[in-house]
């Protein structure tokens, strides 16, 4: 391969290397905690809206989270619909917050809503 063309392809690889890195630090859970909290509150809104369902919710303290749900086809799995619940609803969520304590941000992967589970991740969940 002479220099000219060995340039444009390293170039090109680089390139798409670098378009994958917010894809991957975005939907893997490298940004968040490894330790599971609890929130409880009250469901502002819900998006079904891909690349992935989330919610806002209002924590007690009247703060107000973005909580990512699973991909579209776990959350579904899962039983959680755009007709499960509705801005009102009291919450539980288990999940893993954003390392970045300054971002009112986490990753379920338990919902509770009205004593029913909405299990996400069913093998990331650590109730202990």
């Amino acid at each position: 391969m002479n220099p000219t063309r060995r340039r444009i392809v390293a170039s090109g690889a680089g390139l798409l290397a670098g378009l994958a890195l917010p894809a991957a630090a975005h939907h893997g859970w490298n940004w968040a905690e490894a330790a599971q909290t609890e929130l409880k509150g009250t469901i502002r809104s819900i998006s079904m809206a891909p690349p992935h369902p989330s919610l806002q919710v209002a924590a007690a303290d009247g703060v107000v989270w973005l909580v990512d749900l699973g991909n579209p086809s776990l959350t579904e799995r899962s039983g959680f619909t755009a007709t499960t619940a509705k801005p009102g609803d009291a919450i539980v969520v288990l999940g893993n917050r954003a390392l970045d304590k300054t971002k009112m941000h986490m990753k379920a992967v338990r919902i509770t809503i009205a004593g029913r589970n909405y299990d996400m991740y069913p093998e990331r969940i650590r109730t202990n």
